[in-house]
C-alpha cells in the first residue's frame, strides 16, 4: 500500500512541477514515506533523516516532508526532536500535500497535517490520472480496519474501514491497464471487507475482470472472518483471478487468538480452508505469524508448529512480538527475547523445510509466468507465477509483459529457474 500511496504522491506533486530524481543532491524536496507496523520504524526516520543531513551539509537543505504511518502516529514528536523536519503528512492527508509545499517553498511554518478525512483524499486523487506504468500494478480499493487487534496499529493510523466506489475503482483500473498492466493486486489493510453499497469484492472483482488487456487480478490482505461464500466461489468463476490467497493467522493456539483480539478461531480458520480447497483445489496460501506474543507458551507454540505443518503454506512471514506504541498488546507483559527468538529459528525452519518440499515438486513442471522486467543485459528475463513464485528465463526474444509457459528446471528459497515451451500462453495452473 506504501507503494501505491508513494506513486500517487508523485502524480500529485506533478501539478505543481515537481519531478522524481535518482539524485539526491538535486533534490528540492524530499518525501518520505514511512510504515508503523513494524519496530524501530521511527528510529529509520531518524536514520534517513540523518543521511540527508550529511548530503546537504554545506547546502541549502530540501524541503523535508514525513508522510504515512509513523508521521499519523507520531507527528508533533518527529517535529519536535528533529528540527530538520518541516512537514509531517499523514496517509490520509495526501490532498494536502501540494498546499504544504507551496508554503515551505516560502518557509511560511512547519506543517502537521495528520487529519483523518479518506473521502477528500479519494476525491482529490481521482481527479488525477494514475501514471503507474509496471506491468504488476497495485491499487487500493479499501483503508482502515475496524478489527482492532491488540497487537495493530491500523486502526490508530489509517482509521476506519473506508471502501472506495466502483465506479472509481474501474476507471483506475483501466488507466493502469491503459498504461500497460498486465496484473493488478486489489489492497487493503482489509481488503475483504470491501463493501461499497452492498457490493462485495467479488463483484469488484467480477467488473475488473471484463476488462480486456489485463490477465491477472489478485488482492491482499484478508482477514479470515471477512471471507464470505461469493468470495469463495470467486475463485473457481473467475479465470482471471489468482489461485494464491495470502491469508494472516497470526497464531496456531485458540488461547493466543483470543488474547490478540483475532475473532476466529484455529477450527474456524481450517475449516476456511478447507472450502477454498474444495472449491478450487489447485488453490495455496502464504500466511503471517506473530511469534512469542505475549502469553505464548511452549504449548502454544507447539499448536502454532500444528498449524503450519497442516494447511503446508508455500509462503510465510513470521515475526517476533513488536509492541506497537498506543495498542493495547503494548502494555501486556512480554515473554523472554531469547526464548522468543529460539520459537522463531523453529518456526522458519519448519516453514522453509516446507516451502523447498513445494518447490522442488515444481521442477521440470510447466507454469506460466508473466514476465516484468529484463535483467542485466536483458537477455534474462524476470516474472512470477500463478503462486507468485519469482521466475527467472533467459531468451532471445523480449517477454517484458508477455505470459509464457515455462518449464522450471531448478531453484532455491527464492527464485526458480526456467526455460521456455514452444507454447506461447498456459492458462492451467502448477499445483
Amino acid at each position: 500500500m506504501n507503494e501505491y500511496d508513494s506513486n500517487r504522491i508523485y502524480d500529485l506533486v506533478k501539478k505543481i512541477n515537481y519531478k522524481k530524481t535518482n539524485n539526491i543532491h538535486e533534490a528540492d524536496c524530499y518525501v518520505l514515506n514511512t510504515c508503523h507496523i513494524r519496530e524501530k520504524a521511527t528510529d529509520k526516520v531518524y536514520h534517513d533523516i540523518g543521511r540527508v543531513k550529511k548530503v546537504f551539509k554545506n547546502k541549502n537543505k530540501p524541503i523535508i516532508i514525513i508522510t504515512g504511518c509513523v508521521a499519523q502516529a507520531e507527528g508533533e514528536v518527529l517535529l519536535e526532536k528533529e528540527k530538520y523536519i518541516d512537514a509531517v503528512i499523514g496517509p490520509q492527508s495526501y490532498q494536502n500535500l501540494n498546499e504544504t509545499i507551496l508554503k515551505l517553498e516560502k518557509r511560511i511554518i512547519k506543517v502537521n497535517s495528520t487529519n483523518f478525512d479518506v473521502i477528500d483524499k479519494f476525491d482529490n486523487l481521482n481527479s488525477i490520472k494514475n501514471s503507474n506504468n509496471k506491468i504488476s500494478s497495485f491499487l487500493t480499493i479499501q483503508e482502515g480496519c475496524d478489527k482492532f487487534c491488540k497487537f495493530c496499529v491500523v486502526p490508530y493510523t489509517r482509521g476506519s474501514e473506508y471502501s472506495r466506489s466502483i465506479k472509481e475503482l474501474i476507471r483506475e483500473s483501466i488507466d493502469l491497464v491503459e498504461n500497460g498492466a498486465k496484473e493488478i493486486t486489489l489492497l487493503g489493510q482489509n481488503v475483504n471487507a470491501y463493501n461499497f453499497g452492498g457490493k462485495k469484492l467479488s463483484h469488484l472483482i467480477n467488473e475488473i475482470s471484463k476488462i480486456d488487456k489485463l490477465e491477472r487480478i489478485r488482492y491482499t490482505t484478508s482477514h479470515p472472518i471477512d471471507f464470505s461464500e461469493d468470495l469463495i466461489h470467486a475463485h473457481l468463476e473467475f479465470d482471471k483471478l489468482m489461485p494464491m490467497i495470502h491469508l494472516p493467522v497470526q497464531s496456531g493456539s485458540n488461547k493466543i487468538l483470543r488474547s490478540m483480539n483475532r475473532k476466529h478461531t484455529v477450527e474456524n480458520y481450517l475449516d476456511l480452508i478447507d472450502k477454498l480447497k474444495k472449491n478450487k483445489p489447485s488453490i495455496k496460501f502464504s500466511s503471517d505469524f506473530i511469534i512469542g506474543f505475549p502469553g505464548e507458551n511452549d504449548i502454544d507454540f507447539q499448536e502454532t508448529l500444528e498449524l503450519l505443518k497442516k494447511v503446508e503454506f508455500i509462503n510465510t512471514f513470521s515475526f517476533i512480538f513488536s509492541p506497537r506504541p498506543g495498542t493495547p498488546a503494548a502494555s501486556m507483559k512480554k515473554i523472554d527475547l531469547d526464548i522468543a527468538k529460539e520459537r522463531l529459528i523453529t518456526f522458519q525452519t519448519v516453514a522453509q523445510d516446507i516451502k523447498m518440499n513445494y518447490r522442488k515438486n515444481l521442477f521440470n513442471k510447466k507454469s506460466s509466468v508473466l514476465f516484468e522486467n529484463a535483467i542485466g543485459k536483458k537477455m534474462n528475463y524476470f516474472g512470477r507465477d500463478e503462486y507468485l513464485n519469482s521466475v527467472i528465463v533467459r531468451s532471445d526474444e523480449n517477454l517484458i509483459g508477455k505470459t509464457k509457459e515455462v518449464k522450471i528446471i531448478d531453484g532455491n528459497q527464492n527464485t526458480l529457474f526456467g526455460e521456455l515451451t514452444q507454447n506461447k500462453i498456459c492458462k492451467g495452473f502448477a499445483a
